[in-house]
């Protein structure tokens, strides 16, 4: 998520609230974050972000450089170090609910590795779901590993059900928790048909599977989605390409339509090169273009059988044209960027881009299409 720092100034402990550029009423300011370069602010705001210095009574950041990537609407954390975390960008559609840093897995490719440790963040998530605009037409629960936190998981997505009926909940977890079929019961019986959870799947072959991910899980993993499967819920399978499992990916297309063809949606991803990717990239990295024949077989044999199947995160340029169709544009807005090649690109409209990670690290067949 986009960051921005400061000097703290008067916080002892995390907050949340709605960013806003203009005064408010004194009655209406108890939700909000004032963005301003006005010295003397009367009346309490949750906190005040500004470049200049903030007065003793006065709660927030100061000295903050780049204020005007703040948008009236955004939803912003402060934590009492003076870090400024963007959790909701008015505007964007990859907006989630970062539930935890823990994980029970720890994937050699992971673009944000686990923590041991962290504060509890049940009442803040349950804070940002009640700032959320009426009407969000989706929201993402991300970590970490969602179901670590157990069934206060549960209380989360009920309360976002409460207060947006309607919304489109994507849950991105591992899968492992769903082995026991009560916890997949009691996490069934609260979701509705609009709630997706997105399982990783590497690799047909248990121990390729399990070295990727950094623990013998493969078959708790497969239980967890059948567990899921025999409550109706709606599942996609997700397969981060990388050189341990390019070579599969037919294999994988195979085991999902022969084991799993209850499944919602499956998807293709290019790996994010951050993280524990970019520390062991040498271990990892494949050319994208270089399993282009791989990734063109797998998504085809889904297709022909009628099962939904995407591409992330990959630039349309290297596709082969066969399967360009599936690409999605998947990389959240505040992280998603174009290299200078992409200038003259007549489809740049239309592809999804780079990681900001990426710049550096790409395929070396990125070049403009010019004849479409």
């Amino acid at each position: 998520m986009k960051q921005l720092f400061g000097e703290p100034y008067n916080l002892e402990e995390t907050i949340i609230g709605i960013i806003v550029k203009e005064n408010r009423a004194f009655l209406r300011r108890k939700d909000y974050v004032l963005v301003t370069d006005q010295i003397d602010i009367k009346g309490k705001y949750k906190a005040i972000i500004t470049g200049h210095k903030l007065l003793s009574e006065q709660q927030g950041v100061s000295g903050v450089s780049n204020t005007d990537e703040l948008n009236n609407g955004d939803i912003v954390t402060i934590d009492s170090s003076g870090v400024i975390n963007v959790v909701y960008e008015k505007g964007s559609k990859h907006n989630a609910i970062f539930i935890t840093g823990r994980c029970n897995s720890n994937c050699i490719m992971c673009s944000q590795p686990p923590v041991k440790k962290e504060a509890d963040r049940f009442k803040l998530n349950i804070e940002y779901i009640r700032l959320l605009p009426k009407q969000t037409e989706s929201i993402g629960l991300t970590g970490g590993e969602p179901t670590v936190i157990g069934e206060q998981l549960f209380g989360i997505i009920k309360e976002i059900k409460k207060r947006q009926p309607e919304i489109h909940i994507n849950i991105l977890s591992n899968g492992i928790k769903f082995k026991d079929k009560k916890y997949a019961y009691d996490y069934a019986s609260c979701i509705n048909e609009r709630t997706v959870i997105e399982i990783p799947l590497y690799c047909d072959i248990d121990h390729i599977h399990n070295n990727i991910v950094g623990t013998k899980t493969f078959y708790d993993t497969i239980k967890g989605i059948y567990n899921l499967a025999s409550y109706n819920v709606k599942i996609g399978i997700r397969v981060v390409v990388m050189k341990h499992n390019y070579k599969r990916l037919a294999n994988i297309a195979e085991f999902i339509y022969s084991n799993m063809p209850f499944v919602y949606q499956i998807a293709f991803m290019q790996m994010e090169p951050t993280g524990h990717a970019i520390n062991n990239i040498n271990e990892l990295w494949i050319d994208p273009y270089d399993y282009n024949e791989q990734l063109e077989k797998a998504v085809l044999i889904l297709h022909y059988r009628d099962m939904h199947v995407s591409i992330y995160n990959s630039q349309l340029c290297i596709l082969p044209e066969k399967i360009r169709r599936f690409a999605v544009k998947s990389i959240s807005e505040w992280k998603n960027i174009y290299v200078q090649k992409c200038e003259l690109c007549n489809i740049k409209s239309e592809c999804p881009g780079f990681f900001a990670s990426s710049e550096k690290f790409h395929s070396r067949k990125i070049q403009p299409v010019m004849n479409n």
